[in-house]
């Protein structure tokens, strides 16, 4: 894969090793034509995402250990989808995010000013 670049127009930079995320599972919010989620943004999760995403449908802190998932706790780094993202900020409830490791396709959804406020 090409080296993909980030929201700032650099280099995508890992998000997170421990716990290992990404949908290639390699640490960074890559995509491609496969992803169909657009796994592209690396969220510091909160409680208040973590709750917003299970009640959306998509448990992240329920470990599933048949898949190595230990399920995620505050602070820790995930790509997450780029749509569950937007609505979790239309609803007040959208985590932090790190700006060096969010894909550039999320300026589809916000314009970079916007992001900018969300920035660890």
């Amino acid at each position: 894969m090409s080296l993909q670049k980030n929201v700032l127009g650099t280099v995508l930079r890992t998000c997170s090793r421990q716990p290992m995320t990404g949908f290639f599972r390699n640490g960074c919010c890559e995509t491609d034509s496969e992803d169909l989620g657009e796994h592209t943004v690396c969220v510091r999760v909160t409680e208040d995402f973590l709750e917003f995403s299970k009640k959306a449908g998509n448990d992240l802190s329920t470990p599933v250990p048949e898949y190595g998932f230990a399920g995620l706790k505050p602070g820790d780094q995930w790509c997450v989808c780029a749509g569950r993202w937007k609505e979790a900020y239309d609803a007040g409830k959208a985590a932090k995010i790190v700006l060096e490791s969010c894909h550039e396709s999320l300026l589809d959804y916000l314009p970079l000013e916007k992001l900018k406020e969300f920035g660890v």
